[in-house]
């Protein structure tokens, strides 16, 4: 009845309709920022919890200082209607979750769905990671989705956390909203059901275990990966392992001792002893078992489980807050330009978007940088730049459209090829988005970037190793530094360097740096690399190509050249085919999206001869489709497709 109670109070307010244009608001900490439209009260509430969170890492892994170099946008809506038209699609539903999380190269955005109870707990996750990656070294899979389960049973109350229970335990009973008890099912498998059984993965074995996640999105938590890594890093940091597991992590990282020989080394006991004391640990663990036989029964709400607790970071009247009316048109832009990071509502929000400049109030930065960030999203450097310029026509101090102004210069160039133009404003820009967020790193590596080919080398390593600070785990970044070492000529700084990131677990980086390491002797000896082209001066010196007309005698045709072998790598990827475009048969063009923020532009020459998986003959309807695709890049965003697998 609890429930039904809330549903019928959140019903009334919802038809009682609000023409106050303050209805929405910013609510900001030291440091979180919330957009709502559920009042001060419950945006102070919001805030409170990301703060406990925040508090929480820092205590967890004995941080005196914690990150926040990526900025964060929460959105906290009051209405579980409108959270469902704007929550990912997921095989042709919303997600069943009442937050997500969207992670990119920009920032973050976080939503939540604040007609459910605790919706801050479904981002809990892909939060934790978050906060690894820019307050601790790489780390393996096993050390990072441990530490993200037991980051998320976390439960503040008013006095302490309560932390340590089954994070993935879920009930078997639930209520409807008049009141009535259903069964749940299909009801997956809880992390204590899967360590209760026999078989374990040995812990060689789990620690050596790759697992990679891009952009915070990850598929089911139900697997004994994910157990196996979560009790193993309940254990660690229950007893007190974690500068042994620090140790275990340079041996086996920097100085490549088998996971085997250095497991001894690191904890004073062999595999399997380590096992045995992992595994008598977790059936010690009796909370997690009264907590499951609870979660089966009939009636539960809260099963329980948690086997210790923390200190409470902050109380919620500890936790200072502000609060900024904002305009309805401006927090539908802000709605907007976060709905353009899932590609399912891109159309939506272009849509809203269009709506919103419509409205005589809607003339807003905000809705020209998002119509800019699409813009720029497609490669359309000219719209993205003059809708920039629009924003910050209309307001010079916000940092967003200053800092999309320096990036679409950035992209322009890589995307062409050619310098990047307009350096000074480039840079004027960055330094303004740094003056407002400190620790952005992304900034500092675009500034670290302009600044290279303005031939500022010293500065550039000076930006460079803040954007390393502020993102300790950025291998491009480290890559980027690398070639800025080389630029400068610091040849022995850049060969350490790139010894390092050769044997990256990131393919393209491994791969790069052991191309730069085989070219740099012959850098180091002429200036150039071995694979440039004429030096400008040979280019100079050397007589112009003939032209047709040019020739005394056209009775001689030169033979054709051969045709070069495509030496192209083979580059694999998993996304979302968005459409098809076969207006110009046989041939095909499929734009794919990878994560949120990379599109491909894919094409085949005849698609009746595309090797297929998952399908019996190819069709140029297909949208929306989860896919595999195998090809060969062109330039950064587009390439020659070899296959198409549909999942």
């Amino acid at each position: 009845m609890r429930r039904l109670a809330l549903f019928l109070i959140v019903a009334t307010l919802a038809a009682a309709k609000d023409k106050d244009e303050s209805s929405w608001i910013r609510v900001n900490s030291s440091h979180f920022s919330v957009l709502t439209d559920a009042g001060e009260k419950r945006g102070h509430d919001v805030i409170v919890r990301f703060e406990q969170m925040r508090g929480v890492f820092s205590q967890l892994l004995v941080r005196s200082k914690v990150n926040m170099s990526l900025p964060i946008d929460i959105i906290a809506l009051k209405s579980d209607k409108q959270y469902s038209q704007l929550a990912p699609i997921r095989q042709g539903q919303p997600i069943d979750a009442p937050g997500f999380f969207i992670g990119g190269d920009d920032r973050v955005f976080i939503v939540l769905d604040l007609f459910e109870e605790e919706s801050w707990r479904a981002i809990a996750h892909p939060f934790a990671h978050y906060l690894l990656n820019y307050n601790y070294p790489p780390t393996p899979a096993w050390f990072d989705e441990g530490f993200a389960e037991y980051f998320s049973s976390m439960r503040p109350n008013i006095k302490q956390v309560q932390i340590g229970a089954d994070p993935e335990l879920h009930l078997s009973w639930k209520e409807d909203l008049i009141g009535n008890e259903i069964e749940v099912r299909n009801v997956p498998k809880s992390f204590t059901e899967f360590l209760s059984a026999p078989v374990w993965l040995s812990m060689p074995d789990l620690f050596d275990l790759k697992h990679t996640v891009s952009n915070y999105q990850e598929g089911t938590h139900h697997t004994l990966f994910y157990a196996q890594s979560w009790i193993t890093m309940h254990f660690l940091l229950n007893t007190n392992r974690l500068p042994q597991t620090g140790e275990l992590f340079d041996l086996v990282l920097n100085q490549k001792v088998p996971v085997n020989d250095a497991i001894p080394k690191a904890y004073g006991m062999s595999p399997a002893d380590f096992d045995k004391a992992v595994k008598d640990y977790f059936h010690a663990q009796q909370p997690l078992f009264v907590a499951m036989d609870a979660a089966a029964l009939p009636g539960t709400i809260n099963p329980g489980g948690q086997t210790g607790t923390l200190p409470l970071p902050a109380t919620a009247d500890e936790v200072g807050t502000s609060r900024v009316d904002v305009p309805e048109p401006e927090a539908r832009a802000l709605i907007a330009e976060m709905e353009l990071r899932l590609p399912e509502h891109r159309a939506q929000a272009l849509k809203e978007l269009d709506s919103v400049l419509a409205d005589p109030k809607g003339d807003t930065p905000v809705a020209h940088r998002a119509l800019g960030w699409a813009h720029m999203d497609k490669n359309e450097f000219d719209p993205a730049s003059e809708e920039f310029s629009k924003g910050f026509d209309l307001d010079r101090n916000d940092p967003w459209v200053r800092y999309y102004a320096a990036l679409v210069k950035f992209r322009r160039a890589r995307f062409s090829g050619q310098p990047i133009q307009g350096l000074a404003n480039a840079q004027q820009d960055l330094r303004a988005v740094i003056d407002w967020d400190p620790t952005f790193a992304e900034a500092y590596a675009m500034l670290a970037r302009v600044r290279t080919e303005g031939g500022g080398i010293n500065s550039a390593i000076e930006s460079m190793r803040n954007a390393l600070q502020f993102s300790p785990r950025n291998q491009q970044y480290r890559l980027d530094m690398a070639h800025i070492l080389l630029a400068g000529k610091k040849w022995d700084d850049a060969d350490a360097l790139l010894q390092i990131l050769k044997t990256s677990s990131n393919p393209q980086i491994a791969r790069a740096a052991r191309k730069d390491l085989d070219d740099l002797p012959t850098l180091r000896k002429y200036g150039i690399p071995p694979q440039s082209e004429t030096p400008p001066a040979a280019k100079a010196a050397a007589p112009p190509p003939a032209s047709s007309s040019d020739s005394s005698d056209g009775s001689e045709e030169q033979p054709p050249a051969e045709p070069k072998a495509d030496t192209r790598a083979v580059e694999f990827s998993k996304g979302k085919l968005i459409g098809v475009d076969c207006s110009h048969t046989p041939a095909a063009i499929l734009t794919v999206m990878i994560g949120v923020r990379k599109s491909l532009k894919l094409r085949t020459d005849d698609y009746k001869s595309l090797a297929l998986v998952g399908a019996d003959q190819f069709s140029c309807a297909w949208k929306n489709r989860d896919v595999a695709v195998n090809y060969k890049a062109g330039g950064k965003s587009d390439g020659d497709l070899i296959s198409l697998e549909l999942q």
